[in-house]
């Protein structure tokens, strides 16, 4: 296959998880999550922890997928597993204080798959980052931005809220305004701490 960014035929898994298609749901648990527990219970871990991971990178995945941001291009099997046997081993690192060493046993050949765990691991942490700003927000700011990701009509918002459609308008661009700042300025904060 010459073009390595082609998308994959497992892109199906992903789409029946953006659309909540509960016979696609089932056969991922079905195929690809006994692998996972099964690496978790041989690595420190039992049933319960191994479902928590796989429960994570589920509602990870879904996030993503509805963001339209997961385009995947290896099969599904070896991304979902990296993403879910890095997610543990992250947390035995929590865990114990200590460096845990990850055996990456993808050679080259398994780059795409090393590239959409990077990204999907990269979401994770502007999902984790905007909860976090939006969680700084008050109340009334939160409400509304609540509201207006659920609503898309504007003057929907306003009759919920009860208020004018020009102060929804007015209030939504200062709350969406004062998140993204803090979020650049974390960010900016993050990117030097890392250099």
């Amino acid at each position: 296959m010459a073009n390595n960014n082609a998308i994959h035929a497992d892109q199906m898994y992903i789409d029946g998880l953006a659309n909540n298609n509960s016979a696609i749901i089932q056969s991922i648990y079905k195929k690809f999550v006994p692998k996972v527990v099964s690496y978790i219970r041989n690595n420190s871990g039992d049933e319960d922890q191994a479902q928590d991971v796989v429960q994570e990178i589920m509602i990870l995945l879904f996030n993503q997928a509805k963001a339209n941001k997961l385009q995947l291009t290896c099969p599904f099997d070896a991304y979902f597993f990296l993403l879910c046997k890095r997610k543990w081993l992250n947390e035995l690192k929590k865990a114990s204080n200590k460096e845990v060493t990850i055996d990456e046993d993808f050679t080259s050949n398994n780059e795409p798959t090393a590239e959409m765990v990077t990204e999907t691991e990269a979401f994770e942490e502007k999902q984790q980052l905007f909860d976090a700003m939006f969680q700084k927000l008050g109340d009334k700011c939160q409400e509304l931005l609540k509201l207006s990701f659920t609503i898309k009509s504007m003057e929907e918002v306003a009759e919920k809220l009860n208020v004018t459609y020009g102060y929804v308008r007015k209030k939504k661009s200062l709350c969406t305004g004062q998140l993204t700042q803090w979020i650049q300025e974390t960010s900016r904060f993050k990117s030097l701490k890392i250099t």
